[in-house]
């Protein structure tokens, strides 16, 4: 696709006198960077990446209104005005690169987070939190005036501190959700019972904000789609909601995005569900606006996803938010016509909403520059100084990406693979269920390899005298791991081997989804990782008809996937395919046709009957080439698995590393 077929994309729009040079945004999500509560150099170099990458409107993360909102480590201070002139930073490095800067304002109501606000959470009625365990204050009229205000106070701070406008947080059941909605708002005063009732906080919010900010200050509004949960406000109601706004022009624009504190998982949609889930909602809103713009959100990977929305007349503008933080430039590269170019986001969560769910700054798998722009100058590279020549050795994806990060410096760059395809054992895992993006990403690294010049050599064993005879100024090891093959449990460490390992059919996820091994019927998956390595396995192998067990040390299936929003979609699907849970269980003895199972909860021991016993454990570094070097007196630098097995956004990351420092 060429840049010519985006023309929808690539319009400019007038956004309340404010014109925006393309129809993409940046929007709002947590990136946790705040230290302190003020904003961080971190911070604005992130959000000036995107700016630079052609983003047409930047919406910064929200900020809480009042001390009940806070909800992570990394918020920013509420009700202070010392954060004005941190900001400023943040919108000059925006606004300075071509962008609108907005920030959103919020306040989750019942759902709080104790850990972090110490505050009791307040809510139109009392009702309990869906984040965690805890009940919430109901609020009196004072409390909700005092509310209000702090959502007017936070709005005066933007626009004093240079934003464009703010966007006003009414969307995943927040408390001008909670406001909105029948089962969360019992009140029968004058902001519960009827619609005119109800919208009124969020009206006062709007009115105030305008008054205090002036006719040229952008109003957004973000909303949600819920359509699976029965209490939530489903299209009909939303619908009548904005268009009560919009009547008054109160609102400029409104952004539609999907999932709630009901259904978290579609919040951050992962591979596992359809793409583009906030666009029937917008599609709705489009027919009841006047005044404001519509944007759509949710699961918007690609140009090619946000051009036929705009196109069928779905929305005016199209949040991209996961796909910029994987390639902070796909904007410009779109528009260039250069979409091959782009470094697609694999709906993962794992660097994203995986770091963020722990309290973390984000990052992302395929883009380790993702909070480090202000370390390692953004998602683009300085020529290196002396042009050297570089041996990447191991083409997996620690290998790749110090491969193509050297060839952008400039260098003359070697990439040997032992195998006879790039991309290691990652390639097996976009070898799983709905994981083609991993796929995908492979083949980018070949065509960005191609277009650097790097000569890629496979089928290409190294040991220590090939790597001397390259006499390469830089060397680096990216040669991988390999599964064990002892059968070794964590969860039961004085066995070192599992019994009855020479009865055989015992297999690596890895011999199954590289089908060098064909399973019987039946097959039992011990799973230690809880990831997608052993869940991605038995999935595959259930799809593929087998009889499938999954035996784990874990209270669940599943564990390591709940930081991603991933797990309970994963389960759903697994049972649906038949596939069977053992849980705080190890196997203790294999016989060949049968393993026997113990609990770890009451010690009862059970036997089952499998032809195929596979183990999804940890794998042990492939670094023989590495010792043979050492005792060699060769100096070299060894990544990714090949210094100590794990995921692979490790993996990006020490190989985007190698490339910057050689």
């Amino acid at each position: 696709m060429t840049a010519r077929s985006f023309k929808k994309l690539f319009s400019p729009v007038d956004l309340r006198g404010h014109s925006l040079r393309n129809r993409i945004v940046f929007g709002a999500h947590t990136t946790n960077m705040a230290v302190e509560g003020l904003p961080t150099e971190r911070l604005a170099a992130y959000y000036a990446e995107r700016a630079i990458g052609g983003a047409a409107m930047v919406v910064v993360e929200p900020m809480p209104v009042h001390p009940a909102a806070v909800l992570t480590r990394g918020n920013f201070r509420h009700s202070d005005d010392s954060v004005i002139p941190h900001f400023r930073q943040v919108t000059e490095a925006i606004k300075s690169n071509g962008a609108v800067a907005i920030q959103q304002l919020y306040h989750i109501g019942s759902h709080g987070d104790q850990d972090n606000a110490f505050h009791p959470a307040w809510s139109p009625s009392g009702m309990p939190s869906y984040h965690d365990s805890d009940g919430s204050h109901a609020m009196n009229e004072a409390e909700i005036e005092q509310t209000i205000t702090g959502f007017v106070e936070a709005a005066r701070r933007c626009h004093q501190a240079g934003f464009d406008g703010v966007e006003v947080w009414a969307a995943y059941h927040g408390l001008v959700d909670q406001f909105w909605t029948p089962w969360s708002n019992r009140r029968d005063d004058k902001w519960g019972g009827s619609l005119e009732n109800r919208t009124r906080f969020s009206r006062e919010i709007v009115t105030r904000i305008r008054a205090i900010c002036g006719d040229d200050f952008i109003i957004g509004m973000a909303v949600n789609d819920e359509p699976d949960v029965e209490i939530a406000l489903q299209r009909e109601s939303i619908s009548e909601i904005i268009e009560r706004h919009d009547r008054e022009q109160m609102i400029d624009y409104v952004t539609c995005g999907s999932g709630s504190y009901f259904d978290f998982y579609k919040l951050m949609p992962t591979f596992l569900y359809p793409e583009k889930l906030g666009v029937d909602l917008a599609g709705t809103l489009k027919g009841v606006v006047r005044h404001a713009l519509v944007t759509a959100e949710s699961h918007i990977r690609t140009p090619d996803n946000a051009e036929t929305v705009l196109g069928e007349g779905q929305a005016d503008l199209v949040s991209i938010v996961r796909g910029q933080i994987a390639d902070p430039h796909l904007a410009n590269k779109a528009r260039d016509g250069r979409t091959d170019d782009i470094r697609g986001c694999l709906s993962c969560n794992q660097m994203c909403w995986g770091r963020r769910s722990r309290d973390y700054w984000i990052s992302c798998v395929v883009n380790p520059s993702t909070g480090r722009e202000s370390e390692w100058g953004g998602d683009r590279f300085m020529p290196a100084e002396i042009r050297k020549s570089v041996l990447v050795v191991g083409g997996g994806p620690a290998g790749l990406e110090a491969a193509r990060v050297a060839g952008e410096r400039g260098h003359k760059v070697v990439l040997t693979e032992a195998s006879s395809h790039l991309g290691g054992a990652y390639r097996l895992a976009g070898l799983q269920p709905r994981r083609a993006q991993v796929t995908d990403l492979i083949d980018w690294y070949e065509r960005q390899l191609g277009k650097l010049g790097v000569e890629v050599r496979l089928n290409t064993y190294m040991e220590a005298d090939d790597v001397i005879a390259e006499q390469a100024d830089e060397i680096i090891l990216a040669t991988g791991s390999l599964p064990p093959e002892t059968g070794f449990q964590k969860a039961i460490p004085q066995r070192a081997e599992l019994d009855g390992l020479a009865h055989g059919n015992v297999h690596s996820t890895e011999e199954i989804m590289a089908r060098q091994v064909r399973p019987g019927k039946r097959v039992i998956v011990l799973d230690e990782g809880g990831n997608w390595k052993g869940c991605g396995t038995a999935w595959k192998l259930a799809e593929d008809g087998h009889q499938v067990t999954i035996v784990t040390p874990d209270p669940l299936v599943g564990k390591e996937l709940q930081r991603t929003a991933s797990d309970f979609p994963l389960r759903r699907t697994l049972a649906g395919l038949g596939v069977k849970f053992m849980v705080e269980s190890a196997i203790i003895r294999w016989n060949g046709t049968a393993a026997t199972i113990r609990s770890f909860v009451d010690d009862q021991e059970s036997d089952i009957e499998a032809e195929t016993l596979v183990f999804a454990t940890a794998n042990h570094a492939e670094n023989g080439l590495a010792l043979a070097l050492s005792e060699r007196g060769v100096r070299f630098q060894e990544i990714g698995d090949g210094a100590a097995p794990r995921q692979a956004a490790y993996a990006i990351y020490e190989g985007r590393k190698a490339g910057i420092e050689v």
